[in-house]
């Protein structure tokens, strides 16, 4: 794993800086050691932050959803309630896999897991990628990447929520087709990155998650989110779970852009 002198020795690129509500959102890319690859990230520093230290959210963005500083709208909130929010990339990029490029839903644009099987097991390591933080939230695959951190790091993370988050992925398409790819046959190695599983064996319940669904998502309509199936897991071990399904609403950024704010609020926690 990346120690902390590795990650000193990774020299930002500037790639962009915009200013949003009075303070700037920028972009920055860097050589990253985990990944051997070249990584983006997207950061907000609040007002706040002039003055001192402000506690970070991490997003971890949909499949093909690398989007999210321009459509999410998430500024105003993270202003108002002092947060950083830091965005990553999806996964790495340029790498040149044989078949990184080849669907939508899978390579180039999928998986908070590291990888055990070749070619994708040299880059793939986006797991490792995003559990050095304190808070989390993401959207579809990023927002079971979320959970998937928040579960298997009992007491780590101060807060945690997602949007339309793929929850059961071992049951569904999506999850038999990267799961297979990335880490082999073998299905109980795919269960340490399915967030109903890993809630069934969470030690304790001490958790706090927010979730928000459309009610007219497609992807909830054709059995890829699976979302009953962690409530009912999370009952069961008594984690509280606010899930939120949402009249009219599909898989896209309205959806995010909507209660972008309520699920940065949910994040209370930090400022404790």
């Amino acid at each position: 794993q990346v120690t902390q002198l590795d990650r000193k020795r990774m020299a930002l690129k500037q790639i962009s800086s915009n200013k949003c509500f009075g303070r700037l959102q920028k972009v920055f890319e860097h050589d990253n050691v985990e990944l051997n690859c070249k990584m983006k990230f997207a950061i907000y520093l609040p007002p706040k932050a002039e003055s001192g230290k402000c506690p970070a959210l991490h997003w971890l963005p949909g499949l093909t959803c690398t989007d999210f500083i321009s459509k999410s709208g998430y500024h105003q909130a993270a202003s108002e309630h002092g947060h950083t929010v830091i965005a990553p990339d999806t996964s790495p990029r340029g790498c040149n896999s044989k078949g990184e490029d080849e669907s939508w839903d899978f390579g180039t644009n999928a998986g908070v897991v590291n990888a055990t099987e070749d070619p994708w097991k040299t880059n793939n390591r986006m797991y490792f990628y995003v559990t050095e933080e304190m808070s989390i939230f993401g959207h579809s695959v990023g927002g079971h990447g979320a959970l998937i951190c928040a579960l298997k790091n009992p007491g780590k993370y101060k807060s945690m929520s997602a949007f339309a988050l793929i929850c059961n992925p071992v049951l569904c398409p999506w999850g038999k087709k990267a799961f297979s790819r990335y880490l082999g046959t073998d299905q109980n190695k795919w269960k340490a990155y399915d967030t109903t599983h890993l809630v069934e064996s969470y030690p304790d319940s001490q958790l706090d998650i927010l979730i928000d669904q459309g009610k007219d998502d497609q992807f909830l309509l054709d059995g890829q989110l699976l979302p009953d199936n962690f409530i009912s897991a999370s009952e069961e071990k008594k984690i509280p779970v606010a899930f939120r399904l949402q009249e009219g609403y599909d898989h896209s950024y309205y959806l995010i852009a909507t209660s972008i704010a309520d699920h940065i609020r949910h994040a209370k926690y930090l400022n404790a």
